[in-house]
């Protein structure tokens, strides 16, 4: 993988790519874990943004590794990086529990078709009839699980950016004036 793109380090272009995705991926597995009808129609669309966040963040980590190895080492950035070691883990509890939660949604909306004969000649005619659906209990509990995960992936990510932004920001001279003042 090249260290940079057009002079740019490629970390921080992977960084706002695995950002938003996992960020996107966090909101739509709240909606979609509390809202039906948002499961029914984008829960496999946030299961693909979450895996996809998820292969993304080996590249990110070791990017972000390439870009140390070319500064002085210090405090912050050592934090940063052990923070970020510690991504892959959420990112691939959030892409587990919206796939098992998935899974378990499209299996419960499956419908099955069985024959039946009627009539004296015996012709057999097919009728729709529901399948098993999960009990509430499981949906519930799949559902305060991708919650759970998504709120914890959701602050771990943030938890990184914040250090990896004091990484390179604290200290820098002439910044702007915070809040207005």
């Amino acid at each position: 993988m090249p260290e940079f793109i057009g002079g740019l380090p490629v970390h921080p272009l992977l960084v706002h790519f695995t950002v938003v995705l996992i960020a996107l991926s966090v909101a739509g597995a709240v909606l979609s874990a509390v809202w039906p009808a948002v499961r029914r129609r984008f829960g496999w669309l946030v299961f693909a943004g979450s895996a996809l966040g998820t292969v993304l963040v080996p590249f990110t980590t070791k990017s972000g590794e390439n870009l140390a190895g070319r500064l002085p080492g210090s405090p912050q950035i050592n934090e940063h990086e052990r923070l970020a070691d510690l991504m892959i883990w959420w990112a691939l509890g959030l892409t587990v529990a919206v796939g098992v939660l998935m899974v378990v949604h499209t299996m419960a909306e499956r419908t099955v078709t069985s024959k039946v004969a009627v009539g004296a000649a015996g012709a057999e005619e097919e009728v729709p009839q529901e399948a098993g659906r999960a009990p509430a209990l499981v949906a519930i509990v799949l559902a305060l699980i991708t919650v759970g995960v998504a709120v914890g992936a959701g602050i771990h990510v943030y938890r990184v950016g914040d250090a990896g932004a004091r990484a390179v920001w604290e200290g820098v001279e002439n910044l702007p004036a915070q809040n207005g003042g």
